[in-house]
């Protein structure tokens, strides 16, 4: 079968390559089966083996709390066969980062117990440094085979700084924990990342909530600016879960095997991927 968009290949990375075609052969898949049972030549038996589970994605919002672009993304996901859960957060997302940590342990514990493992975590915003904490606090490396986290302050943001300076009783406890130099943040950068090459972190050189943008590189991590993939995105903070370019990567390294670096010469098919239009021709 040829595989639709395949002189474009040669400009994937081998990870994507295998996305790419993995996807197009499982579509087929589908039709060539709907087709066989439509048309009665296929006889087989009426009960089936259950396919192992492809596993589950949890995602973790940011401050605030709002799930509205996280659901987007997630229901992305879900079209490549892979259950999701979007965490909840208690106080809307402005409490105590280390409780949140506590809230999304349970959500992967909740995931594993029932059988619907393996688990990637997808962190957005202040949901990154949460993630963060559960994997270094909470052993997330046994539990996660991957994070992946977007335009999050894993080394603080100037705006909670000056939300904090201006006025402290404005600046909720995950406000004050966000602020450069914090007494949580100066913890946690002391703790190495366990999990290498496990965690992909994605930022956004137009990043207005963030800043500097660059906070969201972490040490061991694969860190990738949108802009060094696509030069001309022009992507804000808020749209991070939403954006075509950020779905197809996160699509294209969700799931077995190491995770891979973004290249320039991959920004349209992953735009591509992220609007649903698959590979180009």
């Amino acid at each position: 079968m040829r595989v639709p968009g395949a002189g474009r290949l040669a400009g994937l990375s081998p990870r994507r390559r295998v996305f790419v075609v993995g996807s197009t052969l499982a579509v087929a898949a589908v039709v060539a089966a709907a087709g066989l049972k439509g048309s009665g030549a296929f006889a087989g038996p009426a009960s089936r083996p259950v396919p192992a589970s492809p596993g589950t994605v949890v995602l973790v919002p940011g401050y605030g709390g709002s799930t509205t672009g996280l659901n987007v993304l997630a229901a992305w996901i879900r079209r490549t066969g892979r259950a999701t859960e979007v965490v909840r957060l208690p106080g809307n997302g402005t409490g105590d980062l280390a409780a949140q940590a506590v809230i999304l342990n349970g959500y992967v514990s909740r995931t594993l117990r029932s059988g619907k493992g393996p688990v990637d975590v997808v962190g957005f915003s202040a949901g990154g440094v949460v993630a963060r904490l559960w994997d270094a606090e909470d052993g997330g490396a046994r539990k996660a085979e991957r994070i992946i986290s977007l335009g999050s302050p894993l080394n603080g943001t100037r705006i909670a700084a000056a939300g904090n300076a201006a006025d402290p009783a404005a600046c909720p406890v995950a406000c004050q924990e966000l602020v450069p130099g914090s007494t949580l943040l100066s913890q946690l950068r002391k703790i190495p990342l366990t999990r290498q090459p496990g965690w992909l972190s994605l930022w956004t050189q137009d990043d207005q909530v963030v800043r500097p943008p660059t906070s969201a590189r972490l040490a061991g991590a694969v860190n990738v600016p949108l802009q060094a993939v696509c030069p001309n995105a022009v992507i804000a903070h808020g749209q991070l879960p939403t954006d075509p370019l950020v779905i197809g990567i996160v699509l294209s390294e969700l799931g077995p095997g190491p995770l891979s670096t973004p290249r320039q010469t991959e920004c349209s098919i992953l735009r591509a991927i992220g609007s649903g239009r698959g590979l180009p021709p």
